[in-house]
């Protein structure tokens, strides 16, 4: 039995990709951190857990960028006829506006033209969507949560990109013969049932909900005590890190990770939690 294209595999079920979850779930309290970019080899949960983290969120937006989308199936078009005759815009809607307050999934991120990716930067940027036609514009609110896969043997990431995404996770092979019997029992109770496989983990669902929206509400009134600064700053001083972009990151990470455990105030332990992440 197929699982239903209306169900998808709770998030709070994944097994043996821990540090995938948290990188999402600190997406999901905190957005401004950019995006989570992931490296790994196939079949490792990535496009799984992504679509799962978007159940989670309020507006359960998910959104996948195929790499043959064009810039205007991305970015949305304008009906310049319409608009010549009417003198009022009509706008179809691209993927940004689908993916507002959302996530826009983008596997093989590393392998999109150049073209998608300066629309990408804009975007990620600004919040906003700008579409020009011919002396006719028109503007719409894109606040994404992107997340991004890739194999970097297919080749790098446009250096202007990478620094979109606050959080990387790296995930190896299935580490042991355990964890890989977890995963693959987990997968197959799913597929074979999935709305008993779903209601199994509805309430730990719910938590987790529930956990995400008290940390976005705390987020604002968690502070970052001196001492953190000066062990944020310093372990990007020793990392030789340029500029302080990975500060501000590992700053944004360690506060997120603080208000999923209902802390208002930011400790050594949530930097030591989100440093390899950040």
């Amino acid at each position: 039995m197929s699982a239903p294209t209306d169900l998808h595999f709770p998030f709070s079920a994944i097994e043996g990709q821990a540090a995938l979850q948290q990188a999402l779930l600190l997406l999901a309290v905190d957005p401004q951190l950019g995006g989570v970019l992931v490296e790994g080899p196939r079949g490792t949960a990535k496009s799984t857990s992504a679509r799962a983290l978007a159940e989670l969120l309020p507006s359960g937006h998910f959104v996948n960028l195929p790499l043959g989308t064009t810039e205007e199936q991305l970015q949305g078009a304008l009906d310049l006829e319409a608009a010549l005759q009417s003198s009022a815009v009509q706008f179809r809607p691209g993927l940004l506006a689908q993916a507002h307050q959302g996530i826009l999934y983008v596997d093989e991120v590393n392998l999109l033209p150049d073209g998608l990716v300066d629309l990408l930067l804009d975007v990620s940027a600004s919040g906003t969507n700008r579409i020009e036609r011919d002396g006719v514009s028109h503007q719409h609110a894109a606040r994404i949560a992107l997340i991004g896969t890739m194999n970097p043997e297919e080749g790098q990431l446009r250096p202007q990109l990478l620094d979109r995404f606050g959080l990387f996770v790296r995930l190896p092979n299935v580490p042991d013969v355990d964890t890989r019997k977890r995963i693959v029992r987990t997968r197959m109770a799913f597929d074979a049932d999935p709305a008993r496989f779903c209601a199994q983990h509805a309430q730990a669902q719910s938590q987790l909900r529930a956990q995400i929206a008290a940390a976005r509400a705390q987020l604002p009134h968690v502070v970052w005590p001196d001492a953190v600064f000066d062990a944020v700053a310093q372990r990007c001083q020793q990392s030789g890190a340029e500029g302080v972009r990975a500060d501000l990151v590992m700053l944004r990470a360690a506060r997120a990770q603080a208000a999923l455990a209902g802390h208002d105030q930011v400790s050594l332990a949530d930097v030591q939690a989100v440093a390899e992440l950040a």
